[in-house]
């Protein structure tokens, strides 16, 4: 069971990133696969959430109407469409699962058993 997060880079304020995270070993559409960011210095936070089976979301307040997440069945992968960046998005970006079948987000970080790698976003100009 594995997950690989990439996509990450160097963008501009305004500009956008779309971050795929793939999964081995198991099925995406069975479980929650949420998107997480640390910045240097500070705790991890939970970014976005899609739940098992209806592929419902949640988005923390602050990101809404800039991040959205999604889900490709057929690649067995989940995305995080970043747009309008701001320097303050600036961190490694994580995915992972809580590997419990049929679950609906969010579900609390301690929950999380599987983690990707993560992916370094920079925005600067």
């Amino acid at each position: 069971v594995q997950l690989q997060a990439s996509g990450g880079g160097l963008v501009r304020p305004g500009g956008s990133l779309r971050l795929p995270c793939a999964a081995s070993g198991f099925t995406v559409d069975n479980y929650v696969i949420g998107w997480f960011r640390q910045a240097p210095g500070k705790e991890r936070e939970g970014v976005s959430c899609i739940s098992s089976g209806d592929g419902s979301s949640y988005t923390t307040d602050s990101l809404k109407g800039r991040f959205t997440i999604s889900r490709d069945n057929a690649k067995n992968t989940v995305y995080l469409q970043m747009n309008s960046l701001k320097p303050e998005d600036t961190a490694v970006y994580y995915c992972a699962t809580d590997l419990r079948p049929g679950m609906s987000c969010p579900v609390d970080i301690r929950n999380y058993r599987v983690w990707g790698q993560g992916t370094q976003v920079t925005v600067s100009s």
